[in-house]
């Protein structure tokens, strides 16, 4: 069980939803906190809010920006002490039809939702490594990353590539013998401003000039439409946030909000064990390979 109290934390898209409750439940866990959002005020309130809890640093970061990144992990550890607690948070949604794809779509979401967790693991993973003390890092997906639903291509995709890095690396940090634990954070349906945020970010990435009175209308309906359903049906972010301290504490792989996608797993499990072909001897070869594969990556990281 990982202790909490007196570590610090940098959280990215930490000024509002789930980025918020997640910082709310390790302030009252005694946690330091550097939070992070691209959106200033919403920020400042966030900050003015933590700060009458624990020791707070904010800063306005775009996670896809490197050197920004690095830059303010620097500043951040200068202020509040070594980062022991990783969460990779801040994403983009919102559904979009196959029609509306583009390449500066893919660019935005693939750069921020698996580009800016990329970020975050190698501007930190290094120092965790050097210091060799416990640490933690936590990833955030979605459910439809674990099965996706085919009602957002690029958005789905991102948040399934998020998963298998969160899931790769935290096997390869086991099997290296590194005290660091991955979570990855698969939320379903929670109470966000997501549709509103994600709709601003993708008419700045890809304007469209030849937009029709129509298309417009098609957007506003489908903002009011996703947002009344986020805040009618979604989880509300505070009880996301104790989710998050828990598997923190207990090392736990997966962090799931509700059982939303639970027939798409089921779905997805079938298909994928349908489609192995028998059993051969072959087969265990591999496996004994593997296996001698494995033993002796922990034995090089132990010498």
């Amino acid at each position: 069980m990982l202790d909490l109290a007196g570590r610090t934390a940098f959280i990215t898209g930490a000024a509002q939803g789930i980025g918020l409750g997640i910082a709310r439940a390790f302030a009252r866990e005694g946690v330091r906190l550097a939070i992070t959002d691209i959106d200033q005020e919403a920020l400042d309130k966030a900050e003015a809010e933590l700060s009458a809890h624990t020791s707070v640093a904010a800063f306005v970061l775009d996670v896809r920006d490197r050197p920004a990144f690095a830059r303010i992990a620097d500043e951040a550890e200068e202020r509040l002490g070594p980062v022991t607690l990783l969460v990779n948070n801040a994403g983009i949604g919102g559904p979009l039809s196959l029609a509306e794809m583009s390449y500066e779509l893919w660019d935005l979401y693939v750069g921020i939702n698996i580009g800016g967790v990329v970020n975050g693991v190698q501007t930190f993973l290094p120092r965790l490594m050097a210091r060799g003390e416990p640490a933690h890092l936590v990833n955030t997906a979605s459910g439809v990353g674990l099965a996706p639903a085919g009602g957002s291509t690029i958005y789905e995709a991102s948040k399934a590539g998020v998963v298998g890095l969160s899931e790769a690396l935290g096997k390869q940090l086991a099997l290296e013998g590194h005290p660091i634990g991955v979570t990855v954070l698969c939320p379903g349906a929670v109470a966000t401003n997501l549709a509103a945020t994600s709709r601003t970010a993708r008419d700045l990435a890809a304007p469209r000039s030849d937009a029709t009175t129509e298309d417009r209308e098609r957007d506003d309906r489908r903002e009011r439409d996703e947002t009344s359903f986020l805040r009618n049906l979604g989880a509300d972010p505070d009880d996301v946030g104790p989710l998050v301290v828990e598997a923190v504490r207990s090392g736990a792989t997966f962090a799931i909000t509700d059982r939303s996608t639970a027939g798409q797993l089921a779905q997805r499990a079938k298909a994928l064990f349908s489609a192995l072909p028998p059993a051969t001897e072959r087969d265990h070869r591999l496996d004994v390979f593997m296996a001698t594969q494995r033993r002796r990556m922990a034995q090089e990281s132990e010498s």
